[in-house]
């Protein structure tokens, strides 16, 4: 990947814990290191194909000063979360803040903190069997889409499939979505389960009838176990109606336990089960 560096862009802002810094305000430093793909704006020598240093100073200045934080680990976050969100082009960023005249009583060049954020790739799977399916999809991934942390990329084909469980039930509309996300898998969680309310899933009967069923299937290449959240999903490889919509837009993704691409997984399935 390649790089673009910005060092130490000189910024008079209000942010400090002491009410005096609010008030009067400090000098600040901000350095950044972004990660993008230059290799159009190389070749094409095209300005459209990358970042205006000029442009993108000013308005680091402006987002910095837009607000007054106690911390700059506060505004540190809020820069390198502006920066991912308006400039497409930017996959990851390290966002350095220092600050020469910290109020600390000790003689020093500066105290400064670094943080490094970037865009990540999720996959989630979607499913309904309440009320009518289609729509009730199309509104998650409009949510999904309103949100600034988060976008779809892609949309699997939708499958009507049998329910698995319970199965005194309708059959499901089941597919899969990429999306890209500034959230941690633990936050990302949260905001599909809030969608999930939003959208009146009611969690009356395990494996039962739902009008919105979002799984996170695989984050990067993270292997996570916990409490509340498992990556990859534990029993993905064992779902054809999650395998095969995700075999519509990741067949080539490998899983990262199992080590086997998503389309051999589903071709694998299928085979157990009989289907050609």
């Amino acid at each position: 990947m390649d790089v673009m560096y910005i060092k130490d862009l000189e910024v008079y802002a209000y942010h400090g814990v002491n009410q005096a810094e609010k008030d009067m305000g400090q000098r600040f430093l901000i350095s950044l290191k972004i990660f993008m793909d230059l290799s159009e704006a190389a070749k094409e020598d095209d300005l459209n194909k990358t970042l205006n240093y000029a442009d993108l100073c000013c308005q680091i200045e402006d987002e910095f000063k837009r607000e007054k934080y106690n911390l700059i680990e506060r505004a540190a976050e809020s820069l390198a979360s502006f920066i991912l969100k308006k400039y497409e082009i930017v996959n990851r960023v390290i966002v350095k803040v220092k600050k020469p005249w910290a109020p600390i009583g000790k003689s020093l060049k500066w105290a400064g903190v670094e943080i490094d954020r970037c865009w990540h790739k999720a996959y989630v799977a979607v499913g309904s069997n309440v009320g009518n399916r289609e729509e009730n999809i199309k509104n998650a991934m409009d949510i999904i889409n309103s949100s600034a942390c988060n976008k779809v990329i892609k949309i699997s084909r939708l499958y009507n499939t049998k329910p698995v469980g319970y199965l005194d039930q309708d059959d499901f509309l089941n597919g899969a979505l990429e999306i890209k996300t500034l959230m941690n898998p633990e936050t990302l969680m949260d905001f599909l389960l809030e969608i999930e309310n939003k959208l009146k899933r009611k969690r009356t009967i395990k494996w039962g009838p739902r009008t919105m069923d979002l799984d996170i299937i695989l984050y990067d290449d993270l292997i996570l176990s916990q409490e509340r959240i498992v990556v990859p999903h534990p029993r993905m490889q064992e779902r054809l109606f999650v395998l095969k919509p995700l075999s519509d837009i990741a067949p080539f993704v490998v899983h990262p336990i199992l080590k086997v691409r998503i389309v051999d997984l589903m071709n694998k399935l299928q085979k157990k089960d009989g289907i050609q």
